[in-house]
């Protein structure tokens, strides 16, 4: 990668930079923030050394909606999460590849299949939330995470039930905590801790848990083949249907991928969203009064139509907005010698989009520590100033399918239980994976029924 013309380069050591990003993202992109408020460069590992942060917009839509000549998105610059979602992920994917990937996935998340889904959430939220007993704490993360992980099985497997469906979802969730902490990440950007020590070794254990969790993958995808039931809607269902241009269709390997990738980055992401949503409504009152008047007023007979609640998509705008689950853009590659803000970009150099610091930039979102949902009720914000799924050909997949459970687990739970904080400290965010959840999982407390 080139080291020539990157501009504002943070002064720090290169290893403490990394130690940095890896411990406490947020601290380190703040502190570059206020050296150089609208680009820099950083020194970080998995993304091939040197990276250009962006954190403006209008340079941010420049970089992601110029055409392939000037930035390319290459997946290659994604390889640091080779290791759980595989090389057929349609997030390291490049080109054309990519681009019909995407055209395969994404009609499972729009039209129909979305109102299909509407009542599965509500029904899963309130067997969730149910099975909690009243006063005793619980992490609202982790319950989060349970519902999410139901409505991606079946939305994603069509699994709702079955001695399969309990071992597949056990297994992703024994994965996913591989990665629950920024020492347990660690070894995602540094490759050198990729070792397998046997059984008892980080590395060793996740690569047995990986094992584990893709043999019963792969045992599903050889029960669906021998099996075809051409009724099914979910999208393992769809995808080994579908065929490319040659009329192929997509092998077993590629499916996997594609598939672990939907279900991380559709549960993990979306429960800690969910997780910070409870956090801030219950922390400030008038929040979850303006929330509950809206929601005691609405037609609950359609769950469909809660998803035009404005008070209610505020909320959850200003939840993604002050705590973004991911942190950064795909990057792009410089492919010809271009200009930034004034600055010039040798070809090779690696530019991302910080959406993190945009949604901090106090001329777009005065006091942006503050939560206020009123922000998204007050003015509406351009694609490249509100940007928590990422904007161009890379925009998240799962958006419509996030934003949606977002809103309707939300509303279900405040609509029908009454939950409190148990713990009064205030929540941070901390490393999980390459995401930002929150550091002590929302501890709560559920005291009573609502009406």
């Amino acid at each position: 990668m080139s080291t020539t013309n990157t501009p504002n380069h943070l002064t720090a050591p290169i290893f403490w930079q990394r130690l940095q990003w890896v411990a406490r993202p947020d601290r380190y992109m703040e502190n570059a923030a206020r050296q150089y408020p609208d680009i820099f460069t950083a020194e970080l590992a998995g993304f091939g050394n040197r990276l250009v942060f962006v954190n403006q917009p209008e340079a941010l839509q420049e970089v992601l909606t110029s055409d392939r000549k000037t930035y390319a998105a290459l997946g290659e610059l994604n390889r640091i999460l080779s290791p759980l979602l595989g090389d057929y992920s349609v997030m390291l994917l490049e080109g054309d590849r990519h681009r019909k990937r995407r055209q395969l996935v994404m009609p499972a998340f729009h039209g129909d299949r979305m109102k299909a889904y509407s009542q599965l959430m509500v029904g899963l939220t309130k067997d969730v939330l149910e099975a909690i007993p009243f006063n005793q704490p619980f992490l609202a993360r982790s319950v989060a995470q349970e519902i999410s992980l139901q409505v991606i099985l079946q939305a994603v497997f069509g699994m709702c039930e079955g001695e399969r469906f309990q071992q597949l979802r056990q297994a992703l969730v024994v994965v996913a905590e591989m990665f629950r902490s920024p020492l347990s990440s660690s070894p995602l950007f540094f490759t050198s801790l990729q070792k397998d020590w046997g059984a008892w070794s980080p590395w060793g254990k996740f690569v047995r848990d990986r094992q584990r969790m893709d043999e019963l993958i792969y045992a599903e995808i050889r029960d669906r083949r021998a099996n075809v039931d051409p009724n099914r809607i979910d999208v393992l269902s769809m995808l080994m249907a579908a065929t490319d241009e040659t009329g192929q269709p997509m092998s077993d390997r590629e499916l996997r991928d594609e598939l672990v990738t939907l279900m991380f980055a559709g549960h993990e992401t979306t429960a800690t969203a969910l997780a910070w949503a409870l956090y801030w409504v219950h922390r400030l009152p008038e929040v979850r009064e303006k929330l509950l008047h809206e929601l005691d007023n609405a037609d609950w007979s359609d769950p469909m139509s809660l998803l035009r609640l404005p008070y209610l998509t505020a909320v959850c705008n200003e939840t993604l907005r002050i705590h973004p689950v991911a942190m950064l853009t795909f990057p792009r590659v410089v492919q010809e010698p271009t200009e930034l803000l004034g600055y010039k970009l040798d070809p090779g150099v690696a530019v991302v989009g910080c959406m993190y610091l945009i949604h901090q930039r106090e001329d777009l979102y005065p006091n942006p520590k503050q939560f206020r949902p009123e922000r998204f009720l007050e003015r509406q914000y351009s694609p490249y100033e509100f940007i928590p799924f990422g904007s161009g050909a890379r925009r998240c997949i799962g958006e419509a399918l996030a934003q949606f459970e977002m809103k309707l687990v939300l509303a279900t739970i405040l609509r029908h239980y009454h939950l409190t904080l148990a713990d009064p400290r205030p929540e941070y965010p901390r490393r999980r994976g390459v995401t930002l959840a929150p550091a002590r999982g929302v501890k709560m407390v559920k005291t009573h029924l609502e009406n």
